[in-house]
């Protein structure tokens, strides 16, 4: 009897651990891949969950979503600034609980320009319209289908990727309802930005947009934060009266080290009633 009852314990003990670790493994953050028929390969993702998001009373609860660019740099220190502003442990409410999925890079040039330059090297420039196409036919309805979320998606991008969420603003992209732009290379498509800026849908006018500029230097300061401002001024000629847009300029921070501190402040903004 002593030894059927040590036997159960031991199998009680280890079914317990199993669930627990279970338990554990689904809060972990993991990795997935997605293949693209329209790029034509397998895309590989970063996902991160909100705490509560396997709590038992919360089961039903949908989420918004953050998808994010140049995912293995940012994904880490994005996790945990939206962990950090909107879970209970902190207590700071500043944006909703939501789900992060980062996507990581196979060919950066391709995916965020929408337009070829001339080098003297061959390059796979300007594949753009179909990263984002990617991100809007095939990546969120894979993420609704699989996972509980909320029709809100936000889209973060840095230097070109912060180029591929301004294009994606400017198209007036409907699946889409944040934009952060973190120091975009807007001097890529720089002749292009007025006349897109000029045909931007009125849609657009309820969506959020907010860009960072980086100090880089006096040197740099007429290819960036003059840039950046002459594309802000152009978006509030066109919308005066909008109160969804914000330019932020971080003097003591580069082009480097401004994602941080820029996605925090992006994420407080896009998560305000205006």
């Amino acid at each position: 009897m002593a030894k059927k009852l040590s036997i159960l314990t031991v199998l009680l003990l280890t079914l317990q651990w199993s669930f627990s670790q279970g338990s554990s493994q689904l809060n972990r953050d993991y990795t997935f891949n997605l293949h693209s028929n329209i790029l034509n390969e397998t895309r590989t993702c970063i996902i991160s969950f909100p705490e509560n998001y396997w709590t038992s009373e919360k089961l039903t609860k949908s989420y918004p979503i953050v998808i994010l660019l140049d995912g293995a740099t940012f994904f880490k220190s994005t996790s945990s600034t939206i962990q950090f502003m909107s879970s209970d442990r902190n207590r700071n409410y500043f944006m909703q609980e939501s789900i992060l999925v980062a996507i990581e890079n196979v060919d950066r040039e391709r995916d965020f320009t929408m337009t070829k330059i001339k080098t003297k090297r061959p390059n796979t420039m300007g594949g753009g319209a179909n990263f984002l196409a990617f991100i809007t036919t095939e990546l969120l309805p894979y993420l609704k289908t699989n996972y509980r979320t909320k029709t809100h998606t936000s889209l973060i991008g840095h230097s070109l990727g912060g180029l591929l969420t301004l294009n994606a603003y400017l198209s007036g992209n409907e699946s889409i309802d944040a934009f952060l732009s973190i120091d975009p290379s807007i001097w890529w498509d720089e002749e292009l930005m007025q006349s897109k800026i000029n045909a931007i849908p009125a849609s657009v006018n309820l969506k959020h947009l907010y860009i960072a500029t980086a100090n880089q230097g006096e040197a740099n300061y007429t290819k960036n934060k003059k840039r950046h401002d002459h594309f802000f001024n152009g978006i509030k000629t066109k919308f005066p009266s909008n109160s969804y847009i914000k330019l932020e300029y971080f003097k003591n921070e580069s082009h480097r080290s401004v994602p941080l501190i820029a996605i925090y402040s992006g994420l407080k903004f896009v998560n305000t009633e205006n």
